[in-house]
């Protein structure tokens, strides 16, 4: 679902999910307070120069906190969970399952490399079917037009 903003998006979520990323919004701002809030992909995330650093996911009964550059954190412990070549995650159930000196180093570190930039071939082909979608949608109200003449 889109939401127009990181508040609309913490607004449509459950009292006990918003309780856990309000806890988790705070930790950020002061943590790293540069990051930006804003919603990508349907979901709430802290942005750095406009690229997403961290995102937080709002499932039925957790919360996922997690990094779009997850792999290439240090996690020793191996807490944080995913198994996809970039993104991983961790779950909070309660407000005690924030670990704000692991999640604080996990952040500092995502700070440090960066936000996820599409790659060119991505961005171009992300572009195009834009353009494409937006030239269909013209042609079919000038089509739409001339039938009504």
């Amino acid at each position: 679902k889109a939401h127009a903003s990181f508040d609309a998006y913490l607004s449509a979520q459950s009292a006990q999910n918003r309780a856990l990323i309000r806890a988790l919004r705070a930790f950020v701002a002061r943590a790293q307070p540069g990051l930006v809030e804003g919603v990508k992909w349907g979901n709430g995330c802290w942005l750095l120069d406009g690229g997403p650093i961290a995102y937080v996911y709002s499932d039925k009964d957790h919360v996922q906190f997690g990094f779009l550059r997850g792999s290439a954190l240090t996690d020793p412990d191996r807490r944080m969970l995913g198994n996809g070549q970039y993104v991983r995650h961790v779950k909070l159930r309660t407000g005690s399952d924030l670990d704000e000196k692991a999640f604080g180093a996990w952040l500092r570190e995502a700070v440090r490399l960066g936000p996820v930039r599409l790659g060119r071939k991505k961005a171009a082909k992300k572009a195009g079917k834009k353009a494409a979608k937006k030239a269909a949608k013209k042609a079919a109200k000038k089509t739409a037009k001339r039938s009504t003449r």
